[in-house]
């Protein structure tokens, strides 16, 4: 409603005043303010704030009168009165020089500014005043209120009497009341009327007059209220008759808002009592308290001492409440709190220590309530310095606070009611400026910053500079639009203003005309003739009605009130406006579809339509009257009229159902009378005028019903006229305000499946709620309340000098406004809950279930029906939490909906929580049916806490199982952690989820990223065949702990057989692929655990088998033979004098085995040049080197071992080939430099680079080529070198078992499988045949070794302990023989080949099993 903005300012006195000031009062006009000091009296003009005129009483004058007290203007401001502490009352009058003026404006040369221009001078300059003692009256008693009363004075005095002094005639007019003599009771009607006073000390301490009851309300001195009203024209005793309110008794102060005929009296507890007149009885009504809750203000909530002041703005929609020991505090009209400055940043130092509140002994609201007047009670202390200082202008304690306040409190019936829209003095404050800012953000930033310094608006540069952007992100920020200083400058104050209904025009209006704004161009339009615009006063209210702006004005030539329809597109000109006459005066405008509404003082409603019409250039519209409606039976005084507004909100939904185009129709009216909403709908019981009729007005005549009451204490209200089928219970719906009571809808309820309503069920029902954000706006599809809250920055760590210790940078945060929004649908679904109206919670909740933070929706409903009904200290006869429950499991999000809430509450709840959804062991179940693995986690952790480690051990297994089926690697690490401390007895504290978790890439192989060439613990242990050298070491990550020193610990070995099961079922079902994955990603030994499983799990069936499924996994082509095959190199003999002879060589001096390792890799034993390119990233790589991978790959691998193959690899394949690492060409030159190519054998080599695999493939095999190899499972060594066609790994694995003495059975399955590869190829894939054909020469040797290993066994007895024992030494040496002794250079070669293997795996790691582009850097 009303936010503070920026800074309070203090006024600069130009006189030296000697004496603090003590009483602040503004005109009833809002011009002027006068100032009292004890013996002087200077009027103040309001903008600027300067000083007209200042009265000094003269000492022997003033010690007669006493000092001066309390001050109250005449309703026309021309005269002031005055009261002393000695019983007397200074009349002053206020001439005004005519045609003089203190300022004058001066205007650079060239200004468009005018001096001829009507209201110039008065407008522009502060005018000349002079004050002038008129009359004394000595009242002979201590006065104790003043009070304007039309054209009276009501003064109160001391010894119990009431004066009436007439403005003129002061001394034939006095009239002097007893208050004794006037009769009080409990209500008008009451019988008994004798006095109630009985005592003669009681006398009227605090008074206010109120117009719109026709009384004053009043504190007596002992701490009762009441209220007086005359019970006839004539005031005197016999006339007067007092009500008492009988629950207050300890009143100290009263004010009264006219608006709302409310009375707030404040008491000595601190709060203030708020009472209204009951119209039927007479008597005085409670209606809400103003109040601070301990919960909120824990620390100063009963301190605050008694009410001090209470003021209500002058639109009466905020008052403004402030204590004896200091603090501002603002409400709204029924009790919602908007600010406080007992707590936060205006009650402590950013250093957190306690700052003393602003004591304040006087304060006065400014023009249309954009400045509070505040004289500071501190002032005295602040005042010393700064006289010593001998400044020209003497800063005294009068501060003024800066407020903006949302468009509704002026012109409720804005026409777009789902956009926040807040006006400042010079500017507005949108929230939807988002159309605006999509195409950039930052320039309407800027647009809003550039303005000048002396700025206070929630950006300005200050803030800026402390929020940093937090602010402007996430929608947080707000379009700020200047308000054209050309119009502000005749026309402050802004009194209304309106938004379109796309939001992308504003208009204002000011003292006279109005003007208009596009936030898509960033232009004002302002009147051409500025005669036109001064002579147009608008009374009611503006809306905007597509392109046009529609409003009500007074014409000041014609003395004529009009309503006109302006334009948007042609100029701001009478000429383009359509002028209707309108018989009485204006108070409000509202827009229905095509139909405006007025409400008129003489309390009719007029309802006009309104049509486009294009003629000529300029479309233009046109207004034709409809309906009128006398309202003056129900409305007492027009002025309580606070909106009007046409809805298509109707009661009986029966109708809409079978005619829903009725709906949107203007039913009925909705009138907020001071706080009663009352809507008066159209009759249809009398004949129904069909459609078909040809005149179409006619339907709109209908009569309305009488009134119907709906609510009390309505703020402000929201409805739409919208249609949408899918939403009809939020579109159809009527949204409330209603201060410190919450939120109110109105929701229609509607039968199910069409089916004819119950008779017994209502069709619509009120359902109230709370929201912790004042509501400014409903999105009624979104379900959503949006709203703006104040926020404040502290500053005063700028100002560390001791002189700036009484800036009011220091004294006070600087406030800013942010907007802010609420979800309100799990109160609405929870209240129908409440009712037993399930059955339309459910449609309303299947209509949002598609709002993205419908699942938030559905926990918050279930969080705080638990918080409350588990934490009751009574029994609840009724439970709500089964019947949520139930609700909930109609949505698919019920398991994640029951467990967020679960690890969201205490752990002392879920026993009541759970007894409601259900055993969480049961749910833990559901989850993994549901294979939902993420939430069964979650309820995990639940059943740790409730249940013995036995129970969750069981659970977790089954969630680690599951998890490792479907490879959730996150997961799984989890899992492990999860069971490790389980099994360590760590039951007390569930394991927390890692915050630093690598982020895993999608099944990639991560192992690469920890590896590094060292001798793996595990390994060590385990006795293997072969060398372990060059494992690989376990990963140093979170997961890498667990294979730790208490490795031998029954848990660890509990989780490791786990593992191994699902190792070993991955080998038995051929999946490769996921074994590795599963390595990388767990830290599992898989070298390790392939030495162990080497006769078991690691053997290979089916050769033929494993095969296909390696194709089909690593997504590898199979080789096909081209038809031009017949001129193949292997038919003319060129193989064999061409590489035959160099192959045939690099076997036997086993260089180019090491080398054909690492072809893939690109690189070369005798090279290092990998080093200096390897650290660069991979694009870089790509863009330096995008020729030679192919030619490299077309070289380095056994091209001719795959000869004459085409590919069916995919455009694709060939383009991932070319990410390698560029390498080293010298070893080239070396071994092909005799080759001599021909055209065919150039196809050969596309051909070779199309039947490969992708590259991340092919790294991946190589990966598992060198695990293999290293774990010695030869079976798997040679299915990989047959999938990728390199003869050198199958070399490799025939020296190995030549010059080892290998396990007879693997040589023999290994033989047994080749001879079925054969087979196979020779009837279904013959593009093996020609790779085959080269390793033939290797397979007849194997089939030898075969024979000869055979044939002694067959004779000799074996000792089967001690066979293994006797093998390993000696596969070791033999081992070792054949890998490093053949030749000096290969031991540094493969090392060296297998580090670079490793750092090219790294380098691919993060992406290794993911598609797309390989740009990761490695450092």
């Amino acid at each position: 409603m009303y936010f503070l903005s920026g800074w309070p300012k203090r006024l600069l006195c130009p006189l030296e005043p000697l004496e603090r000031p003590l009483h602040i009062q503004t005109d009833p006009q809002r011009a002027f303010f006068a100032v009292l000091f004890p013996s002087q009296l200077s009027i103040w003009y309001c903008r600027p704030s300067v000083l007209i005129v200042s009265y000094k009483e003269l000492s022997k004058a003033a010690s007669q009168f006493g000092p001066y007290k309390q001050a109250e203007w005449r309703p026309d401001s021309t005269m002031i009165a005055v009261s002393t502490a000695n019983g007397y009352i200074l009349f002053f009058e206020i001439p005004s020089a005519r045609d003089k003026y203190l300022y004058e404006p001066m205007y650079p040369k060239g200004s468009p500014h005018l001096k001829g221009t009507p209201h110039y001078k008065e407008e522009q300059c502060a005018p000349s005043l002079n004050l002038e003692m008129k009359k004394v009256l000595d009242l002979q008693a201590s006065i104790t209120s003043l009070q304007s009363m039309l054209e009276d004075l009501l003064v109160s005095t001391a010894d119990g009497f009431l004066h009436l002094i007439h403005w003129d005639g002061m001394t034939n007019g006095r009239k002097a009341i007893n208050l004794c003599t006037v009769p009080f009771s409990v209500d008008l009607q009451s019988s008994r009327a004798g006095s109630l006073l009985g005592f003669e000390d009681v006398y009227i301490r605090d008074m206010e007059y109120c117009a719109t009851l026709d009384g004053f309300a009043v504190v007596f001195n002992d701490g009762r209220v009441g209220f007086i009203t005359p019970m006839s024209s004539r005031f005197t005793a016999e006339q007067l008759h007092g009500v008492w309110a009988q629950d207050v008794v300890d009143g100290t102060c009263v004010a009264v808002n006219n608006k709302y005929r409310l009375m707030a009296f404040g008491c000595a507890n601190g709060s203030v009592q708020v009472y209204t007149i009951d119209t039927t009885t007479g008597a005085m009504q409670f209606s809400h308290k103003l109040e601070l809750t301990p919960k909120q203000y824990p620390d100063i909530w009963n301190k605050t001492g008694p009410v001090k002041l209470i003021r209500w703005s002058p639109d009466s929609c905020v008052v403004m409440v402030t204590w004896e020991c200091g603090g501002l505090s603002l409400w709204s009209v029924f009790g919602a709190q908007l600010i406080c400055t007992l707590g936060g940043d205006f009650a402590y130092q950013s250093d957190g220590a306690k700052k003393d509140p602003l004591k304040i002994c006087s304060m006065t609201w400014g023009s249309e309530g954009y400045h509070l007047w505040v004289i500071d009670g501190n002032s005295s202390s602040n005042m010393k310095p700064e006289r010593n200082a001998n400044s020209e202008a003497q800063q005294f304690g009068i501060l003024q606070f800066q407020f903006i306040k949302s468009a509704l409190t002026v012109n409720p019936c804005m026409s777009n009611q789902e956009q926040v829209l807040l006006q400042g003095e010079d500017r507005l404050y949108l929230n939807c400026g988002d159309a605006a800012q999509t195409q950039s953000p930052r320039n309407t930033l800027s647009h809003s910053e550039h303005n000048h310094t002396r700025e206070r608006g929630p950006f300005s540069d200050g803030s800026l500079d402390s929020q940093g952007l937090s602010t402007l992100l996430g929608h947080r920020h707000w379009h700020v639009v200047q308000i054209h200083s050309t119009y502000l400058e005749s026309n402050w104050p802004i009194r209304f203003s309106a938004i379109d209904k796309l939001g992308q025009n504003v208009a204002v209006v000011g003292k006279f005309g109005f003007a208009h704004y596009s936030l898509l161009t960033k232009k004002w339009k302002l009147f051409g003739n500025i005669t036109q615009e001064q002579t147009m006063m608008v009374t009611g209210g503006l809306a905007w009605w597509n392109d046009f702006i529609v409003l009500a004005c007074y014409n000041l030539n014609d003395h004529q009130e009009e309503l006109r329809i302006y334009l948007r597109t042609s100029n701001l000109d009478n000429a383009f406006a359509h002028i209707t006459k309108v018989q009485a005066n204006t108070l409000l405008l509202s827009v229905f579809r095509d139909i405006v509404i007025l409400f008129r003082a003489d309390c009719s409603i007029c309802l006009y339509s309104i049509e486009r019409r294009s003629e000529g250039l300029n479309p233009t519209a046109s207004i034709q009257i409809l309906q009128e409606v006398s309202m003056s039976r129900y409305i007492p005084h027009p002025f309580l009229v606070v909106s009007v507004t046409l809805t298509s909100v109707r009661t009986e939904t029966g109708i809409t159902l079978k005619m829903p185009q009725q709906a949107c129709e203007a039913e009925s009216i909705m009138l907020n009378l001071a706080g009663q909403l009352i809507m008066l709908q159209r009759d249809r019981s009398g004949p129904q005028i069909r459609d078909k009729d040809n005149n179409p007005n006619q339907r709109k005549h209908l009569p309305f019903c009488a009134p119907v009451v709906l609510a009390q204490s309505v703020e402000n209200v929201w409805t739409t006229c919208r249609i949408n089928k899918q939403k009809r219970h939020l579109l159809e719906a009527l949204w409330l305000s209603c201060g410190g009571a919450g939120m109110k809808v109105w929701l229609p309820l509607f039968p199910r499946d069409h089916r004819k309503p119950h008779s017994f069920l209502s069709r619509r029902i009120m359902l109230p709620f709370h929201i912790n954000i004042y509501p400014l706006a409903v999105l009624f599809e979104d379900a959503l309340v949006l709203g703006a809250v104040n926020d404040t920055v502290l500053y005063d760590c700028l100002y560390t000098q001791t002189s700036a210790r009484e800036h009011l940078e220091v004294l006070f945060p600087f406030s800013i406004v942010e907007r802010t929004s609420q979800i309100y649908l799990h109160h609405i679904l929870r209240q129908l809950l409440v009712r037993n109206l399930g059955e339309q919670a459910l449609l309303l909740a299947h209509s949002c279930a598609t709002l993205p933070y419908f699942p938030h929706v559905l926990e918050l409903m279930l969080h705080e029906v638990l918080e409350e009904e588990a934490t009751s200290r009574e029994p609840i006869p009724d439970p709500l939490l089964p019947t949520v429950a139930k609700f909930i499991t109609e949505f698919p999000l019920f398991l994640q909906t029951v467990v967020h809430c679960a690890r969201k509450t205490e752990y002392a709840l879920w026993n009541y929580l759970f007894a409601a959804v259900g055993n969480p062991k049961d749910l833990f179940e559901e989850c993994l049916m549901a294979q939902d693995l993420d939430t069964a986690a979650s309820y995990l952790i639940i059943l740790q806490n409730m249940e013995v480690p036995a129970v969750s051990r069981q659970h977790a297994t089954l969630l680690f199982n599951t998890a490792l089926e479907q490879g959730k690697w996150d997961l799984c690490r989890h899992m492990i952690r999860f069971l490790k401390a389980i099994g360590s007895g760590e039951t007390e504290t569930p394991p927390a989820t890692p915050t630093t978790q690598e982020p895993s890439s999608s099944g990639g192989f991560e192992f690469f990223r920890h590896r590094s060439i060292s001798l793996s613990q595990s390994a060590e242990n385990l006795h293997s065949k072969f060398n372990l050298t060059k494992t690989l070491s376990m990963p140093s990550g979170p997961s890498g702990k667990r294979w730790s020193k208490d490795s031998d610990c029954a848990e660890n070995m509990y989780i490791d057989m786990m593992l191994w099961r699902h190792a070993r079922r991955l080998l038995e079902e051929i999946k490769l692929k996921d074994l590795g994955c599963f390595a990388a990603q767990l830290g599992f030994e898989l070298i390790g655990w392939l030495c162990k499983e080497r006769a078991r799990a690691a053997r290979v069936e089916d050769f033929v088998c494993a095969l296909k499924k390696l194709h089909k996994d690593f997504l590898w082509p199979f080789p096909v033979i081209p038809a031009s095959s017949i001129n193949s190199p292997f038919k003319n003999g060129k193989y064999k004098t061409a590489v035959g002879e160099q192959l045939l060589k690099s076997q036997s001096t086993d260089t180019f085995v090491n080398m054909e390792m690492d072809t893939g890799i690109s690189n070369t034993p005798r090279s290092r040049s990998w080093l200096g390119t390897i650290s660069s990233s991979q694009r870089e790589i790509d863009t330096v080197s995008s020729h030679g991978p192919h030619m490299q790959d077309a070289f380095l691998s056994p091209l001719l071992s795959k000869g004459d193959e085409c590919s069916i690899g995919s455009a694709t394949d060939l383009t991932e080939t070319s990410s390698m690492v560029d390498g080293d060409w010298t070893m080239v030159d070396e071994n092909f430099s005799s080759l001599s190519l021909t055209q065919s054998e150039l196809e050969q080599l596309s051909l070779e680079l199309a039947s490969k695999g992708p590259h991340k493939s092919q790294v991946q095999l190589r990966y598992l080529l060198h695990i293999f190899m290293e774990a010695g499972c030869l079976d798997w060594c040679v299915v990989i070198g047959l999938i990728l066609r390199e003869s050198s790994v199958i070399n490799q694995v025939f020296s190995i078992m030549q010059s080892s003495d290998i396990d007879g059975e693997i040589c023999q399955n290994i033989k047994t499988g080749l001879d079925a590869v054969e087979k196979w190829a020779s009837t279904d894939c013959p593009g093996y045949k020609p790779f085959l054909s080269i390793i033939k020469p290797q397979i007849q040797k194997l089939n030898e070794i075969v024979e000869e290993q055979v044939q002694p066994e067959a004779f000799q007895p074996v000792n089967p302990s001690k066979v293994p024992e006797q093998v390993n030494p000696r596969a070791e040496e033999s081992r070792t023989s054949s890998s490093h002794g053949t030749n000096p250079q290969s031991d540094a070669g493969s090392s060296n080949a297998s580090r670079h293997e490793e750092d090219k795996a790294k380098t691919e790691d993060e992406d290794s099993f993911q598609e797309g582009s390989y740009d990761c850097v490695v450092s």
